[in-house]
């Protein structure tokens, strides 16, 4: 069920909210949970059983490797845990893969392939696994409680708001929030307020560029010309940001209307001056993930330059195969690395001397091209589309990118590259600091006109969004994949 449906907007939500505000406190946990497995179940009924199957080892594991266990059978447990997890994870998620790559060397050796039914991918499996980890990891680490309560680990597995698309939420985080939480008319309103903001990213930017870059990227490649190739990526780069993004604001402001409040996702990563700094803004719940469970447990850059190098390219491997289960996305992952190793052995420190826009163009470029691979449906068609953007090929078919270039996408990618900065929000910022400055001389109907005019701006966004989505346009949430 994507948030932007129908569905989940004139139906899931509004039931869930009202029934939640109607129970009593200590029902509300339980009516969330039902409501999440109602959520998963939604589009993936028989996979609401792997769900449940994961709650229940990972309590089982999390009773195991508590403090008061011996540490020798504590170990044991914990690495139990993480094999069992990371078994669930490849078995639905990357086991045709495996077997594709094992049957092409099986053929050059002219042996007999196997043949391996196509397995569906569970929506959000590497989400709530990930978190699952998480939470036997932080309880043998004594960074978090073990939780007793099955349901209330069950809530924060399946909890619907971030449940296929992250954040990736962490047990000590939200453990608090879970036993007691306090819910006001204020956190409600600021919720109301983020979750519109992402689905009018999804819907009013996103989407629109998104369709376009889906066309670009389909061209045949003696149809696509040098400008078309780079309006492609520029769209594509802005639809991912919006799009995954957008899914995280709606995903924190829904959390907000139930009592959560859920930690940052975004931090305008494309304002970034090198790559290093960019994934410390991009999808920083991942990031700090693969920092605090892979990173630094294979000895960060605290065992020498080599092994830190090392550490970097197996952190980003992986990282591309947590994405998915092909070989563009490895080398995606790869990318990134690499450019993380450079900047460690030197790059950095040279591209500092450099001026900031010369670093600002250094680390966008690196991740357009990047993006290349993670969008291009194999690695022929990736490279074949960065020969295009570097090196044209001349042709006479071709689709010039003025044909896709309508008066909407030009205004999407002109308020797509304007909010993909911070210079909206500051100015937001400014004027509110402002108006409601102690000793401003500020009248209370000035006050009074600037909650109205927010009134109606939310509700016009509101109207454009639901016209969207009446009009049946394209709607993907790109992360849902994963």
């Amino acid at each position: 069920m994507l948030f932007s449906s129908p569905a989940f907007l004139f139906f899931f939500l509004p039931i869930v909210l009202s029934l939640y505000y109607l129970f009593p406190d200590k029902a509300r946990n339980n009516l969330l949970l039902v409501a999440s497995l109602i959520f998963y179940a939604w589009g993936e009924l028989y996979y609401v059983l792997l769900m449940l199957f994961s709650i229940f080892i990972n309590y089982g594991f999390g009773l195991a490797v508590q403090p008061n266990k011996p540490d020798k059978s504590r170990k044991i447990a914990l690495g139990i845990a993480i094999t069992s997890n990371l078994l669930i994870l490849i078995g639905f998620k990357y086991a045709n893969f495996i077997t594709d790559n094992i049957n092409i060397l099986l053929s050059e050796l002219s042996l007999k392939t196997i043949n391996l039914t196509q397995i569906p991918l569970p929506i959000g499996i590497s989400f709530f696994t990930f978190q699952a980890m998480s939470y036997v990891i932080d309880v043998s680490k004594k960074e978090a409680t073990v939780q007793k309560n099955i349901f209330d680990l069950a809530l924060y597995i399946s909890l619907f708001p971030q449940l296929i698309a992250g954040p990736i939420v962490r047990f000590h985080d939200v453990a608090e929030q879970i036993r007691h939480r306090v819910v006001s008319f204020s956190l409600f309103f600021s919720g109301t307020q983020r979750f519109i903001y992402g689905l009018a990213k999804k819907m009013l930017i996103a989407n629109p560029l998104g369709a376009v870059a889906d066309q670009i990227f389909s061209l045949a490649a003696d149809d696509l010309s040098m400008e078309t190739a780079w309006l492609g990526i520029c769209c594509y780069t802005l639809q991912i940001y919006f799009d995954f993004s957008g899914y995280s604001d709606m995903a924190i402001g829904l959390g907000r209307m139930f009592g959560f409040r859920f930690l940052e996702n975004f931090n305008y990563p494309y304002i970034s001056r090198s790559i290093q700094e960019f994934w410390r803004r991009w999808h920083i719940s991942l990031s700090s993930w693969f920092r605090d469970y892979l990173y630094i447990p294979l000895g960060g850059n605290r065992k020498g330059s080599i092994r830190t190098y090392v550490n970097l390219l197996t952190v980003f491997f992986l990282c591309g195969l947590w994405h998915g289960s092909s070989w563009n996305f490895i080398a995606w992952g790869l990318f990134h690395g690499g450019f993380l190793m450079l900047e460690r052995m030197g790059l950095g420190k040279f591209m500092l001397q450099q001026a900031k826009l010369l670093q600002h163009g250094y680390t966008l470029l690196i991740v357009m091209v990047g993006w290349v691979f993670f969008r291009a449906e194999s690695m022929s068609s990736a490279w074949t589309f960065l020969q295009t953007m570097f090196m044209p090929i001349k042709s006479e078919t071709v689709y010039p990118a003025i044909y896709y270039l309508t008066e909407y996408v030009v205004i999407c990618l002109i308020l797509g590259v304007i909010l993909a900065t911070p210079i909206w929000s500051n100015l937001n910022k400014k004027w509110i600091n402002q108006l409601w400055a102690p000793h401003s001389k500020t009248n209370t109907s000035l006050a009074i006109g600037h909650n109205l005019a927010t009134a109606v701006y939310l509700s016009f966004l509101t109207l454009c969004c639901f016209a969207s989505i009446a009009a049946n346009t394209y709607n993907p949430f790109i992360y849902f994949r994963f």
